[in-house]
């Protein structure tokens, strides 16, 4: 009998080490193996990424296609550029494929792809080898341990992973690779439309990835981003398994940081290094094993002579996170990125909500414009000028970097939907796809459901302050120095509140605050020079903040699901008031006084402590700059506690103490 003729096809499985699925590929005992990755025009048109996660994809092929060099010389990773569906076909034929192996994937896309590929392999006699790889537990087993039901908390996948067993132990990379076959491609590309091309706003060049199936010189190289078109990355953080597995080595050697790790603790402006770990873009990429994290992490936990850390917030906990909505996802499918529809997510009459075809339930990608002010506000908040320096310095990190601490992620969410402008959170989600390296889907939409209020959390009185939050770890404002250099000669006192310096202040740091921040001609300084300008906040956030509680108080009595009958036929407009933040039903108002509201600080603190995620991979966040990272430096716990209730200062703080009454 001949041996089997194999093809292993990397997705988001960008490793050698602790990988089932190439494992399962070499107890096959292969005559050939060849190791593919298909150029998926889904993810080049139709999906939002921007450059800075193109590059760090480039640099997880790059490095693993030499990693599979260095185990066989004759080998390395096969780019094919073409879609799966149209070329896998092609590919059992032409090179005599007798087996095809891969990581199992249950994002709603990948699901629905590899169910189309895994019959057209059963109609070509072509045997599939599916394993478990890029979670803790296999998201579909998580779901039926938990009553066949979404898994909406943590406690959920506390209870339900146990039901399936122990989590595996990491497996070994392996120390050798079969050759490949011959690699004679003998029949025509099928190229993809490009149309319609999401992703064309970050383009400054001709798209020329699919001018050639096996590249432009034939040898399946890995594309560059110029023959992509794509406008140049403007980040530091680079990608690969090598890269992934000296940073979990620094982690884990600093034995106190590993054992203890609080992620609420850490502080959200701490930059070169950062606080956490930022190895979430590499559990997305697959060029970190969530299991060999879990284990590394776990036996430092084991050993430690001190009191550890335990989930939700340590290391280990944050990966659990992970998984729930891994699990959420699969349950929900599609609907889960969307709250029309979504039997989990929670109806608000946001602004600016998004477009629903109508022959597919499914949002187009496209929004509906309800109130050009909120459209300002979004344009404003997505391009870091809405006047508030902390917001600002975090969109401007998150756009030029690809990365922001999960506090950050935290403030920004909350400033965008239930704490100021009241826009819908799919707005936030579509931007942090497009900008984030580490970009999960799965956890890039839960966190915003979680942050919204709109699913997994519900307390959407606790809200973050964009004064008084940065300053518990950052009184000085460095973080805002760095990111918004417009402010960096302001006083500490006005740092995060530019507007009040009096006008000499301003002159003397030689930055006006002034206009919207559209303009980027500086002012005439008075002595011949230039002065640049800081837009005025966009609006009284206290008095945001009032309007958007009182608007959520009305929309949790309301009740409304996104698969409730009047959200899908449109008649919810009915159970509101007439304005989308007014009061409540039945003329009653949702009447409230600023005392009903916990103050911000505190409770912002308590929802971090119950362990909403991080976008991509949750506590695995590297604190690195280049080669010079410490792990540690800028935060372990959060320093700096600002002095007072600042919250309760008549501000733009806009927080208000609990009083008795």
């Amino acid at each position: 009998m001949p041996k089997p003729r194999v093809i292993y096809w990397f997705r988001t499985d960008l490793r050698l080490h602790d990988s089932p699925a190439l494992k399962g590929a070499l107890d096959l005992d292969p005559e050939c193996l060849y190791p593919i990755w298909t150029w998926d025009p889904h993810y080049v048109y139709r999906a939002k990424v921007g450059p800075n996660r193109w590059q760090f994809l480039l640099d997880c092929q790059s490095d693993l296609s030499a990693s599979i060099a260095k185990l066989n010389p004759k080998s390395k990773l096969l780019l094919m550029r073409e879609a799966p569906t149209t070329l896998l076909p092609k590919l059992f034929k032409a090179w005599k494929i007798s087996h095809l192996v891969f990581e199992k994937d249950t994002d709603a896309y990948a699901r629905e792809r590899d169910d189309e590929v895994v019959r057209l392999a059963g109609k070509a006699g072509v045997e599939v080898v599916v394993k478990v790889g890029r979670t803790l537990y296999d998201p579909d087993e998580l779901v039926k341990a938990n009553h066949g039901k979404p898994t909406m908390s943590i406690s959920q996948v506390q209870s339900a992973g146990p039901k399936i067993g122990d989590i595996p132990r990491p497996i070994p990379a392996p120390k050798s690779l079969p050759d490949p076959g011959d690699t004679k491609i003998g029949f025509k590309q099928e190229r993809p439309s490009s149309s319609p091309d999401l992703n064309a706003i970050q383009r400054d060049g001709e798209e020329k990835s699919y001018l050639s199936i096996s590249g432009p010189n034939n040898d399946f190289a890995i594309p560059t981003l110029s023959e992509i078109g794509l406008k140049p990355a403007t980040t530091f953080h680079r990608g690969g398994e090598t890269a992934a597995l000296q940073i979990l080595d620094e982690v884990i050697d600093n034995e106190d940081y590993a054992a203890t790790f609080q992620k609420p603790n850490t502080a959200p402006t701490a930059f070169s290094p950062q606080s956490t770990t930022l190895l979430s873009p590499h559990l997305h990429f697959g060029t970190l094993s969530c299991r060999e994290f879990y284990y590394r992490a776990q036996d430092v936990v084991d050993s430690y002579k001190g009191t550890p850390s335990r989930p939700p917030t340590s290391l280990t906990g944050q990966l659990l996170f992970r998984d729930m909505y891994f699990a959420a996802q699969a349950a929900l499918g599609y609907h889960f990125a969307q709250t029309y529809g979504n039997s989990h997510c929670r109806f608000i009459p946001w602004h600016l909500p998004s477009k629903v075809d109508s022959s597919t339930g499914l949002v187009t990608g496209s929004y509906t414009i309800d109130s050009s002010e909120a459209e300002e506000w979004f344009q404003r908040w997505k391009f870091g000028r809405t006047g508030f320096p902390w917001i600002d310095a975090l969109m401007r990190q998150l756009r030029t970097e690809g990365w922001i601490h999960h506090l950050g992620r935290h403030a920004v969410a909350c400033f965008l939907t239930r704490g100021g402008c009241y826009v819908d959170w799919e707005r936030g989600a579509d931007v942090f796809e497009e900008w984030l390296i580490d970009h999960e889907p799965a956890c890039n939409i839960g966190n915003w459901q979680w942050l919204s209020c709109t699913a997994f959390y519900s307390q959407f009185y606790r809200c973050y302050s964009p004064v008084a939050f940065p300053q518990k770890t950052d009184r000085e404002g460095a973080f805002v120095r760095h990111f918004v250099p417009e402010l960096q000669n302001y006083p500490a006192k006005y740092i995060y509140e530019p507007w009040k310096a009096p006008i000499a202040d301003q002159k003397r740091a030689g930055c006006l605050i002034k206009g919207d921040g559209n303009s980027s001609e500086p002012e005439n300084g008075e002595v011949g020079g230039t002065m640049s300008t800081y837009p005025q906040p966009m609006f009284d956030f206290s008095i945001r903040r009032s309007i958007c509680l009182g608007a959520m108080k009305e929309a949790y009595h309301v009740g409304l699901h996104g698969n409730d009958s009047k959200v899908l036929d449109g008649s919810w407009k009915s159970l509101f008031s007439d304005s989308a933040e007014g009061s409540a039903p039945n003329g009653k108002g949702s009447s409230h006084k600023q005392s009903e509201y916990q103050d911000a600080d505190k409770d912002a603190v308590e929802e971090d402590q119950g362990g909403a995620a991080d976008t991509g991979g949750d506590g695995a966040e590297n604190g690195g700059r280049g080669n010079k990272r410490k792990i540690g430096r800028g935060g372990g716990k959060a320093r700096g506690r600002a002095k007072g209730k600042a919250g309760v200062q008549n501000t733009l703080d806009g927080f208000a103490k609990r009083v008795k009454t």
